[in-house]
């Protein structure tokens, strides 16, 4: 089973390779990483915090943005191009389980984003604490972000092969792809700000608002970093406006939504006729 598994890993590492998928995750992080540890220095004395946390304040801040669309980017054709090429009905042939192929696919762009996120906030933190060797203290902040962004990661990874299960072609799904990375990154909190403005302090904004927050898995992912942080002088926007919600609360949601979404690309996957 476990060989079954990894054969699939190696595949579909080796397609990432190809693809230019690994190279291009890793210098996406890298480089946007580095701009912000450049930045990062100079609201350090009015917050009172060491330069990496604030780095990690910014971070967090990319990631929510960067970390879902190269998920999405490396996943939405995971099983279309497989229908496609024609390879999927050669695959199901072997004595191999539709959710050994997916575990395997999932290990395999896991790793990949693994890569990228830990080149880039290991560049970012050599940066900060070359500059400032108070900034060491930052490294648990560093740390929890890390591990969240890599289930903010898998949760986009299931989502793309359920949207790639369910389209099944390439095209279809790259279009459905980027319209989820849209509403659950952009489009969801510009409209949760809307209904803000229109409730005017009211019910809507006392009792829906901080459980829309936490139905969003970018926006659990913003909230807890920053909170966990006491980042509240770095956070704006929605993540400013909901620091008061607890901690386990956003945690809870980070653990449940990549098995969620992974719960649903396995159910979509299960659909898919050779």
């Amino acid at each position: 089973m476990i060989a079954r598994i990894l054969a699939t890993t190696r595949t579909e590492i080796h397609i990432a390779r190809r693809n230019r998928w690994v190279l291009i995750a890793v210098l996406l992080m890298v480089v946007f990483s580095l701009v912000l540890s450049a930045a990062g220095s100079a609201p350090t004395g009015a917050l009172g915090a060491d330069r990496l946390s604030v780095v990690v304040a910014s971070l967090t801040s990319l990631s929510v943005y960067l970390v879902p669309l190269v998920a999405l980017l490396m996943s939405f054709d995971a099983v279309a191009g497989e229908v496609e090429r024609g390879t999927l009905p050669l695959l199901l042939t072997y004595p191999v389980a539709r959710w050994q192929i997916l575990t395997g696919k999932l290990l395999a762009h896991t790793a990949i984003l693994i890569l990228a996120i830990g080149a880039g906030y290991v560049a970012a933190a050599g940066i900060a604490i070359a500059t400032d060797p108070a900034a060491v203290s930052g490294l648990g902040a560093l740390w929890r972000l890390t591990w969240t962004s890599v289930l903010l990661g898998a949760t986009f990874l299931g989502i793309g092969y359920a949207l790639s299960s369910l389209s099944r072609r390439v095209s279809g799904a790259a279009g459905v792809a980027i319209g989820v990375w849209l509403g659950f990154v952009v489009l969801y909190d510009l409209g949760l700000l809307a209904a803000i403005v229109a409730d005017d302090g009211g019910f809507f904004t006392t009792h829906i608002f901080p459980a829309a927050l936490l139905a969003n898995p970018a926006d659990a992912f913003r909230l807890f970093n920053l909170t966990a942080a006491d980042a509240s002088g770095a956070a704006s926007g929605v993540g400013g406006a909901a620091l008061a919600i607890p901690l386990w609360q956003s945690l809870t949601s980070i653990l449940v939504w990549p098995l969620l979404s992974l719960g649903l690309a396995a159910w979509a996957f299960r659909k898919v006729e050779p």
